[in-house]
């Protein structure tokens, strides 16, 4: 496949009316980039249940299903089987996501997010199984998972189950030798078991747009035409057996910067590759708090806390108490804060970074309500 066909649409990053609530989607703002993204000619797009709140698949459905030829798109949508507690459970909530997403079928469907605790529910309740089921019925064209632990439990799936078409897997080159995410591990175990990759989170929640200036001169250095988000979603799609490399856009100026890139995007070089790998370590040493900001933690926390919005202001303003402090109090006007929290953790089991977020409350409550 060439690179240009591998750029995807994600939709957990939509563009907001208010920045202060996820659900408030700029329906207006998103037509424009879905229009803009197909008419470049590409096709696919991905949402979940949980993104923007649900907001999300309603959204493809207002701006996309509705406007567009069925034909003319692709989409991926996923059970969330870290909500699911019974099989009773998979129906509904598969009928309430076509029914969100205005489509009859979906062309590509995962069980969301699994990972050692999830996978266990996924068979004791049939997931799997169901999930084939759908296939047969005509109503998922295409099967996998996303997922997020270590290398042995995703060996450990695919060899219970080499019917799944696809794994998506969270791959970017700061990610690539992590020893938690372990993203090269897995990607090389999915392809020992010959299956089709997705990529999401190739900029690491917009960790790799906004990089250190020592790294920012280092890509320029090799190639001034660049930004280094494209760098990072570069790597992403240079790798064999990926199909689709996801990308969150939140506006039309991101989108026509990455279709632009993508119609000339050329495969890395070894040296290329190993610039990538220099600039990680730069990176992850400035990073105290790898959040990707990807909200799964939000809806599952009783107190209301926006827990990303300040896990990017504590990253991003460390050193700048004045800007940090206005940041912080800007997140916590409508929303609980850090000092709020009842260290329930059920954020925690929601989190795909598997991240002590109730442990980092109390930092945030230090550092912001001293």
């Amino acid at each position: 496949m060439e690179l240009k066909q591998k750029l995807s649409f994600g939709l957990m990053r939509l563009p907001l009316k208010n920045k202060l609530i996820q659900t408030a989607v700029d329906h207006e703002a998103f037509t424009a980039m879905a229009d803009a993204f197909l008419a470049a000619g590409y096709r696919h797009f991905d949402t979940s249940i949980v993104y923007h709140g649900g907001a999300s698949e309603t959204a493809f459905r207002d701006c996309v299903a509705k406007r567009h030829p069925r034909e003319n798109y692709t989409i991926t949508d996923k059970m969330p089987m870290f909500m699911i507690k019974a099989k009773a459970m998979l129906e509904p909530t598969f009928q309430k996501e076509l029914n969100r997403c205005g489509v009859d079928y979906f062309d590509y469907y995962w069980l969301h997010s699994l990972n050692k605790k999830s996978y266990g529910t996924c068979e004791r309740i049939g997931a799997f199984e169901w999930l084939a089921q759908k296939q047969k019925e005509g109503k998922v064209i295409h099967t996998g998972f996303s997922f997020h632990d270590s290398a042995d439990v995703l060996d450990e799936i695919l060899t219970k189950h080499p019917e799944v078409e696809y794994v998506q897997l969270q791959i970017n080159y700061l990610d690539w030798e992590d020893e938690k995410v372990q993203s090269r591990l897995c990607y090389e175990t999915a392809r020992k078991h010959g299956k089709r990759i997705m990529i999401m989170e190739p900029i690491k929640g917009g960790a790799l747009a906004n990089v250190p200036e020592t790294v920012k001169l280092m890509l320029e250095k090799e190639d001034t035409s660049l930004s280094p988000a494209v760098w990072a979603l570069r790597f992403a799609a240079s790798l064999e057996g990926v199909d689709f490399v996801l990308s969150g856009m939140s506006n039309l100026a991101q989108l026509k910067e990455n279709t632009a890139a993508f119609e000339t995007l050329q495969p890395l070089t070894e040296a290329q590759t190993a610039l990538l790998m220099n600039a990680a370590e730069i990176i992850r040493s400035g990073i105290e708090i790898p959040c990707t900001a990807c909200r799964y933690c939000v809806d599952a926390c009783p107190m209301d806390i926006p827990i990303p919005d300040y896990f990017t202001t504590y990253n991003a303003f460390g050193d700048n108490k004045k800007k940090a402090a206005a940041e912080f109090e800007k997140h916590a006007a409508d929303h609980g804060r850090p000092g709020d929290c009842i260290a329930c953790r059920s954020c925690e089991s929601h989190c795909p970074q598997n991240l002590p977020i109730a442990d980092l409350m109390v930092k945030l409550k230090e550092r912001f309500e001293a």
